[in-house]
């Protein structure tokens, strides 16, 4: 028998904080840059160079979160059977939270909710199944809402299924989970259905954390893989031996590195991370999700620095991910046609191989005996995706949670078609969504003192709307957001004098005096204040004191003034803030700066103080 059920997962957890409401209107520095696409195969090198996303618009970034551990209670929906036991958490991306197997944890299951600077929006936490779409990075909703509601399964059980509207590319995701009853592994349905007349770049990747140990290794149907090192190349080795180690067992990497599996197109797909008795959590899928990946965090400072920053009280062990995606690699970006949807079916469970052949020294050997091991496995799953297909268009049959109202909005907006199965109801529309009801008729009022984030796709609406302030801040968002920058900047500039058109003028144009009245008007607002800094330093670092004046006591801002005092030739002010401690919960993968400050503090000094380990972030490699 398969129960579902609605509980709480109890933990320490820190709050996500408000959204930024600046405009987003580049996104994040991306680290998976590639310089060498001249060396790469014409495919691989085509789906790098199409679909690139360029601003999380019209989602707004999610940076005001902390470090305050508060026991909270989370949201979770449960499916259980006499074998597993499936945790989902619908309101942070349908995190797939923990997976049970007659008593054993097979993830990494995070102890505390911590989120970090990692995702497109900012906000990322680590742990568990995280479903990845949209653009190269963590997704727009990770640390969102999604819709939840029973649907009767193929079999008479009941499946958890979870959608909701990507809002970058306007995918509708849909997430069905599936546990029969006699069943040992949990099936995962996903569908992506573009319902717009216009083809989609489309991106997926499912990034399962799994317990890193020394006895552990992963094992996956490939031969080569691709290996990205952090250091803006793709370079096609062999596996499992790299550089006089086996890249299959995670924790003998010294730094942060990707390992891209090339599929062996005789075998289906699948990776597993297995222990030294060969048991451990293996990932299957039908043909459509060829990708496979490794990703460490490497046994260097900066690695062991990341795995406590993003695991609080962590006691032992780490984790390393395992995931699976659409492309061979999570630079690409794949063409989804108009009015297509695509869909796979995964499998989670256990997998058991014998050890001496899990971790054989011949790699045919392992990956065989995986192979052999997961064949019942394999050998069904095309048949349970014809089964799951015959209900993914089913009605809900109870609402378990409501998602946001953007879905609803832009299908008042297009008429799209969208399945039966995934309904965007007007009334999950709050009063945030509503807002922008009026701009159908013509009108946006501005009744906001904060302008929401722009739907850049509504751009026609916006620039045939009755004129206001709050419609020319949007218009010149949604130009911008289009690539004509003179037409944003002229907008801005007939929004008026606010904060929000004034800050973009600062951005796009660099002048300074835009950034300094815009801090006059909203001197509390504190991403604004660190922006207009860091403008200030970037320039003129003497328009950066009167700033500093009534600036907000915020860690973004103390790192600020290590910058300013490094710049204006006091490096002994310089590292006594640094001394004193500064803890900045937005610290940025791939980026160092309180590890760099401080060599700059040191060299300036003449003095040669190694960096405290709690400044370590770096990830090192090429």
């Amino acid at each position: 028998m398969t129960i579902l059920s609605a509980q709480n997962v109890v933990l320490p957890a820190a709050s996500l904080g408000p959204e930024n409401p600046l405009a987003p209107l580049r996104t994040q520095r991306e680290l998976h840059r590639v310089e060498n696409l001249a060396e790469l195969p014409a495919d691989l090198r085509t789906n790098i160079e199409y679909g690139q996303l360029h601003s999380p618009l019209p989602c707004l970034n999610q940076d005001g979160y902390d470090r305050t551990l508060v026991e909270t209670a989370l949201p979770a929906l449960v499916l259980e059977n006499d074998h597993v036991r499936a945790t989902v958490l619908p309101s942070l991306g349908g995190r797939l939270y923990s997976l049970i197997h007659h008593g054993t944890e097979l993830l990494y299951r995070n102890p505390v909710f911590q989120p970090a600077n990692l995702a497109l929006r900012n906000a990322w936490f680590a742990g568990g199944v995280e479903w990845n779409l949209g653009s190269t990075g963590h997704w727009t909703g990770t640390c969102a809402p999604m819709h939840a509601a029973r649907v009767d399964g193929p079999d008479g059980t009941p499946v958890l299924r979870l959608w909701e509207l990507e809002r970058t590319r306007n995918l509708v995701t849909q997430l069905d989970f599936w546990l029969p009853a006699d069943s040992e592994f949990l099936y995962v349905g996903v569908r992506l259905q573009n319902p717009s007349d216009a083809d989609v770049p489309a991106y997926w990747w499912s990034n399962i954390a799994v317990p890193e140990s020394a006895d552990r290794r992963v094992l996956v149907p490939a031969d080569q893989a691709w290996r990205y090192g952090y250091g803006s190349r793709l370079d096609l080795i062999d596996v499992p031996h790299y550089e006089g180690t086996d890249l299959t067992y995670p924790a003998r990497h010294l730094r942060a590195v990707d390992f891209f599996f090339e599929p062996r197109a005789d075998e289906q797909p699948w990776i597993a991370s297995v222990d030294g008795s060969g048991t451990g959590l293996v990932q299957a899928s039908t043909e459509r999700l060829q990708g496979r990946k490794l990703f460490v965090w490497g046994q260097g400072d900066g690695g062991h620095r990341w795995q406590e920053w993003l695991s609080p009280g962590l006691e032992a062990g780490g984790y390393a991910e395992i995931q699976a995606g659409l492309a061979r690699t999570q630079m690409e970006h794949l063409r989804l046609p108009a009015a297509t949807d695509w869909h796979w079916l995964e499998a989670y469970g256990r997998l058991t191989v014998d050890p001496a052949a899990a971790h054989a020294d011949d790699w045919h050997t392992a990956r065989t005996a995986g192979a052999t091991a997961l064949s019942p496995l394999l050998d069904g799953l095309g048949d349970r995706e014809q089964q799951w297909q015959q209900i993914a268009d089913a009605a809900p049959a109870e609402v378990l949670a409501v998602g946001s109202g953007w879905g609803a909005l832009e299908l008042a907006r297009t008429g799209w078609a969208v399945s039966a199965g995934t309904p965007f109801t007007a009334d999950t529309m709050t009063a945030r969504e509503r807002a922008w009801l009026p701009l159908l008729d013509g009108q946006l009022p501005a009744t906001l003192d904060v302008p929401d984030g722009t739907l850049v796709a509504w751009r026609e609406l916006l620039e045939a709307a009755e004129d206001n302030w709050l419609v020319w801040y949007h218009r010149g968002v949604a130009r911008h957001y289009d690539g004509d920058e003179a037409g944003a900047v002229e907008a801005w500039k007939r929004s008026g004098d606010n904060a929000w058109a004034l800050r973009n003028l600062g951005t796009v144009t660099g002048e300074l005096s835009y950034y300094e009245r815009a801090v006059e008007l909203r001197p509390d607002l504190v991403p604004l204040v660190v922006e207009a800094i860091t403008a200030a330093l970037d320039t003129d670092a003497t328009r950066a004191e009167p700033m500093f004046e009534h600036a907000p006591d915020d860690p973004r801002v103390q790192l600020l003034r290590v910058r300013y005092a490094l710049e204006t030739g006091d490096p002994a002010a310089a590292h006594q803030l640094l001394a004193a401690g500064i803890q900045l919960a937005t610290v940025r993968e791939g980026a160092n700066p309180l590890a760099d400050y401080w060599l700059a503090a040191e060299e300036a000094l003449g003095t040669n103080r190694p960096v405290p380990a709690r400044y370590q972030f770096g990830m090192g490699g090429n």
